[in-house]
């Protein structure tokens, strides 16, 4: 067995051996798909031979310099398996791109190869028009050293994707054979040949023989090398191919040909007969029988054979499945727990399968995950998502892939309606009440600390999202702290309960009233207090005084009843609460307490001042972009929550997704924010956040959608086309750099020399490369530039590097006659002329036409001319039009002519005078004279035709018969026969015939032949030249042929010579004799070439000789022009 291929270092790159070298193999079976192929690759993969378990790396690089746009890259194995989609653990995939030499570089790395990995690959490399691809094999070998401590371990499947997946890997159990020394030397053995007269039977006990481990390696090998005798077939001249492949959809044509055209062929897919229907249509042309199958599916896959009789012609037909792409990518999700989850992904093909992945662990349909799929459209559904839900979550196709976030977040429990402080007296009800936003949730009561138990005093319910707390005949004992507790939640709602108990003063004292306040808590100084939006605020005011004073609250002229509500004053004995539940920004203000009792009166004021977070930013816009970055304003929150304003914090997201991404962590001070690391071509919406000490407001509206773009580079090689009095014509190249903007127009602006003002020539931009400016002042030095324009902006300009005289250029006319015109032009009567001859010269030259010398008539022939060539158009071609038509462009003195000659033809009339001029024995003479209208063109021939008299059927005797006369042969005895003449051109045959004036009597007297004595006639004579040299002149480098004919017997010898000089065996030279027509061919001659060539023929009679002189001329480029 030959020594396998030095693999490379473990888990090293494979370098690509240089792009020129073309690939050694070829996959079978794989065809071209593109229909241009040109050398992409700066590097190719190249075959290796990797260790097991160890990793394989493989490079290849794209040079990217020519290409518009970013070049697509695949990986395959075998026919077209895409290695794309089986990335993972396995198989990882890396790009890279250096702008400096503008090379792509493509990696394919092969974790801990397996045996399974063997076999040709192909990595493939497409853009947009350009295609190129290279093949390589992997084979891999047993590690020397590993032994299989584990036989059940033998029995794995190759790959990583789990227990069931890949192909059963029995390689493992193969132990390797240490080879015993032996004394006698080795005779070498042709294992190969033993293999190909082995029968497939043996195979396994040969490769056991010979210590061959790679079972699957020989069997790929041994199929290359064996080459099948073709078996020569009776019925079929060309059977079919060994195999066709044929893309999803696409139809196939299947062709065989027969020795006999009227033999009967069957179809067959896999053994069962084929029937003709739309599918399946058959075809037969000749011996040619042609099957045609329309819009292939997977089930076309199979074997085809097509019987003849006994005989079989076998093919395989493989069905190629276009990779399934990915037309919609999926979205991040952001959730709360108990949301139900919904991943949408759309594909291209509709019968697809998709693999979803949450973490790199493939999801199963299970009560946690459902998966739905209407078309094209793929869904992953989670019922209830969970923080355990939290993850990436892949979807593969055969042909792309994509990847989500899904973020779940811990519920948020809020409070509806909070529970009211109560005071009441001796048996009355207090009821708790309060509501939360979620109906299910459950909670508990507490008094002081101690839950709270139900009784026939005391009852707990729960309908919807209201919880009650029902406390009948209210003792002294029920007033507390009470408060309820959410179960799950780190949430507690209070309140107070305050028994109010009555007595009675026999003695009643009398005392001044007095407002105690305590300016050491919630005071942010003297009398003011500071309450965060949404808080509660309970002030606590002592009082004394005797009898107890009346409390009267009041905010401006408004008073504050003590009836129940969200803002509102609870009374005690000594005591006077002022609540605000849920403070609000109308709650701020001056608040009056005024006490009173029969000895006096007291008041104080209280300053309420309400904080919040600010209000939104407002106006966000984008003022400007750039590559990769742009440019965001807004204005200041109209409210600042009482607090100032700290800075901002930005945010910013794709249109039409619902992720927002974080810009900055640490707040930002100024309105103006440039936002950078952004992508080009894509649309995004920014918002602002402002936050002062209380907390962050709510988001800004979402600015306008914006795009990053770029303005494109200047405009490249701008030059000028034409200068006229007051105009110039400018053209130029796009820029080298566009962008995803793209090109709106160009912008062409003009200044005189020496000045700085710039003058627009265009209002709206030029889409075209080219635009002539006009309304220039004639005589003046101007400067031009030319700028790019698109969404973005305007380009740096493209100036003319030297100012323009503006000023008429005179341009000698010149008339440039197309090729086909410099010989006589020839056409057939009724057909169309369509003649273009183009010209020059400035200022526009004056056309004249004439025909014969004299004026055109218009009515006969249509004329057009523009400012750079004139048209002869005849609808329909007449012999009248035939003649020579002279044209003359001039300007001024200057005049340039050029004379064509067209010839209308048709087809001739027929022969005059036909006449048997001589009858013997079995043949007859004929003459005739030439038509008298040939057509305007020469004859090229007669065809003539004879008739019986008695059967009066015309049949062809002769056909292309140039002479007007000609002898009939072959005729019966006995019978009398009429002949006649139709004369041929270049257009055909004459529709009517001449026929003979007598006839031509074949009699039946009885003939003897006399026969006359033999005498060989001598054929021997000179040489002589029947078609002499004739004088050439051709142009360097082209070849060129000189000929000449010559008689003579016996076969003279022919000598060339050049300038007297015997031609040798010079390879230049090519000297061929055809039937006595002499031809040297000369290959590329040059200007060392000319001269006089002669050729001499001699044999035993004589010689002669012929000589012309050859010129060879150097084309100048004037005369290339020209052409």
């Amino acid at each position: 067995m030959p020594e396998p291929k030095k693999p490379g270092a473990k888990g090293e790159k494979v370098e690509a051996p240089p792009a020129d070298k073309p690939a050694e193999e070829h996959v079978p079976g794989e065809e071209p798909q593109m229909s241009q192929i040109s050398g992409l690759f700066v590097e190719k993969p190249q075959t290796v031979t990797a260790i097991k378990g160890k990793n394989v790396t493989f490079v290849a690089k794209v040079d990217s310099s020519q290409m518009l746009r970013k070049p697509t890259m695949k990986w395959l194995k075998g026919k077209w398996m895409d290695l794309g989609s089986k990335a993972g653990k396995h198989l990882q995939f890396k790009e890279s791109y250096d702008r400096n030499t503008k090379i792509y570089t493509y990696e394919l790395t092969i974790v801990k190869v397996v045996d399974g990995d063997a076999g040709g690959y192909r990595c493939e490399v497409t853009s947009k028009d350009k295609c190129d691809s290279c093949t390589f094999d992997i084979s891999v070998e047993a590690a020397e050293e590993t032994q299989q401590t584990n036989i059940l371990e033998a029995f794995k499947r190759s790959g990583d994707a789990g227990e069931d997946a890949g192909e059963l890997d029995f390689s493992g159990l193969l132990k390797k054979r240490e080879r015993k020394q032996k004394e006698e030397p080795e005779t070498d053995v042709d294992v190969w040949e033993i293999l190909k007269n082995a029968k497939p039977c043996d195979y396994e006990k040969i490769a056991f023989q010979y210590g061959i481990t790679d079972l699957r390696g020989l069997l790929k090998r041994l199929k290359k090398m064996k080459k099948v005798e073709p078996k020569k077939s009776d019925a079929f001249l060309k059977k079919l191919g060994p195999a066709y492949s044929v893309e999803k959809g696409k139809k196939i044509q299947l062709n065989v040909e027969l020795s006999d055209p009227n033999a009967q062929v069957r179809w067959l897919r896999n053994g069962q007969e084929i029937k003709p229907s739309a599918k399946y249509i058959f075809e037969s042309v000749g011996g040619i029988r042609k099957l045609t199958i329309n819009k292939c599916t997977l089930a076309d896959d199979a074997a085809y054979e097509c019987v003849v009789g006994e005989e079989k012609s076998f093919t395989e037909v493989y069905v190629q499945e276009p990779p399934v792409t990915i037309t919609k990518m999926l979205d991040d999700i952001h959730v709360v727990v108990g949301e139900k989850v919904e991943f949408e992904v759309e594909v291209s093909d509709e019968g697809a399968n998709v693999k979803w992945m949450k973490d790199g662990v493939e999801l199963s349909r299970d009560g946690k995950y459902r998966f739905k799929k209407d078309g094209t459209k793929h869904w992953l559904i989670i019922n209830e998502a969970t923080t355990e839900d939290i993850g990436t979550y892949y979807v593969y196709t055969s042909g792309g892939e994509s990847k989500a976030e899904l973020e779940v977040e811990e519920k948020e429990l809020e409070v509806l309606q909070s529970i009211a402080d109560l005071t009441l007296k001796a048996a009355e009800q207090a009821v708790f009440k309060c509501e939360v936003s979620d109906e299910k949730v459950t909670g508990k009561w507490f008094k002081d600390g101690v839950e709270v138990t139900p009784s026939n005093r005391i009852k707990m319910t729960h309908i919807g999202r209201t919880h009650k707390l029902v406390i009948d005949d209210v003792k002294p004992e029920d007033a507390g702290d009470y408060t309820f507790v959410p179960d799950g939640y780190a949430l507690s709602i209070s309140a107070k309960l305050n028994f109010l108990e009555i007595k009675i003063d026999y003695v009643p004292r009398q005392e001044p009233p007095k407002i105690h306040l305590d300016t050491t808590g919630s005071f942010v100084n003297k009398n003011t207090i500071i309450v965060v939006a949404g808080n509660k605020l309970r002030f606590d005011v002592d009082i004394t005084g005797e009898p107890p004073p009346t409390v009267c609250w009041k905010k401006g002229d408004t008073e504050i009843s003590e009836a129940e509500g969200r803002v509102r004053v609870e009374t005690r004995k000594n005591l006077s609460c002022f609540v605000i539940e849920g403070a609000e920004r109308s709650d701020e203000g001056l608040y009056h307490i005024t006490v009173t009792n029969p000895a006096g009166e007291d008041k104080a004021d209280v300053m309420v001042k309400i904080v919040d977070v600010p209000d939104p930013p407002e106006n966000v816009k984008c003022t400007a972009v750039g590559e990769d970055s742009a440019s965001v304003q807004w204005d200041p929150p109209k409210f600042d929550g009482g607090v100032p304003v700290k800075g901002y914090l930005m945010e910013r997201k794709k249109k039409g997704s619902s992720r927002w991404t974080r810009l900055n962590f640490d707040i930002y001070e100024s309105t103006t924010y440039e936002a950078k690391k952004m992508i080009e071509g894509v649309l995004y919406e920014m918002r602002v956040f402002a936050v002062n000490g209380i907390g962050i407001s709510q988001p800004s509206a979402s600015s306008k959608p914006f795009m990053p773009i770029a303005p494109t580079s200047e405009p490249t090689r701008l030059t000028v086309e034409d200068v006229t009095d007051g105009t110039c014509a400018l053209k130029w190249l796009p820029p080298e750099r566009i962008g995803a903007g793209g090109i709106d127009g160009y912008i062409i602006e003009y200044c005189v020399e020496g000045a700085t003002e710039w003058v627009q020539a265009n209002e709206t931009p030029v889409e075209k490369n080219s635009y002539r400016v006009r309304g220039l002042p004639v005589g003046e030095k101007m400067l031009f530039r030319v700028t790019a324009v698109n969404i973005a902006g305007r380009s740096p300009p493209a100036v003319m590097a030297q100012a323009v005289t503006i000023r008429e250029i005179v341009e000698r006319p010149k008339i440039r006659l197309p090729r086909q015109l410099r010989t006589k032009y020839i056409k057939r009567v009724g057909e169309k002329v369509n003649l273009v001859i183009p010209f020059q010269g400035k200022p526009r030259p004056v056309v004249t036409w004439l025909k014969d010398g004299a004026p055109l008539d218009t009515k006969l022939v249509n004329i057009r001319t523009s400012d750079v060539d004139t048209i002869l158009f005849i609808r329909q071609a007449a012999r009248e039009h035939s003649g020579q038509y002279t044209l003359s462009v001039q300007i001024e003195n200057m005049e340039d002519k050029v004379t064509l000659e067209i010839q209308i033809v048709d087809k001739p009339g027929p022969p005059i005078a036909v006449t048997v001029t001589d009858v013997w024995g079995f043949n007859a003479a004929l003459e005739w004279k030439p038509p008298k209208d040939n057509g305007n063109c020469e004859i090229t021939g007669y065809t003539i035709q004879k008739a019986d008299l008695k059967t009066k059927e015309w049949f062809m005797v002769l056909e292309h018969n140039r002479r007007p006369s000609c002898t009939v042969s072959d005729l019966v005895m006995g019978n009398e026969y009429t002949f006649r003449v139709f004369s041929e051109n270049i257009c055909g045959m004459s529709d009517d015939a001449c026929i003979s004036k007598n006839t031509a009597a074949i009699t039946k007297t009885g003939l003897k032949q006399k026969q006359q004595p033999y005498k060989e006639k001598d054929m021997c004579s000179s040489p002589k030249f029947i078609t002499p040299l004739v004088d050439r002149s051709v142009i360097a480098g082209y070849s060129a042929a000189i000929s000449c004919a010559v008689r003579g017997h016996p076969k003279p010898k022919i000598i060339w010579m050049k300038n007297k000089m015997i031609i040798g065996e010079n390879p230049k030279y090519l000297m061929q004799n055809n039937q006595g027509v002499l031809t040297l061919n000369i290959r590329k001659p040059s200007l060392f070439d000319g001269g006089k060539y002669t050729c001499r023929a001699i044999n035993d009679l004589g010689q002669d000789e012929v000589e012309c002189k050859l010129e060879v001329r150097v084309i100048t480029e004037k005369e290339e022009a020209k052409k």
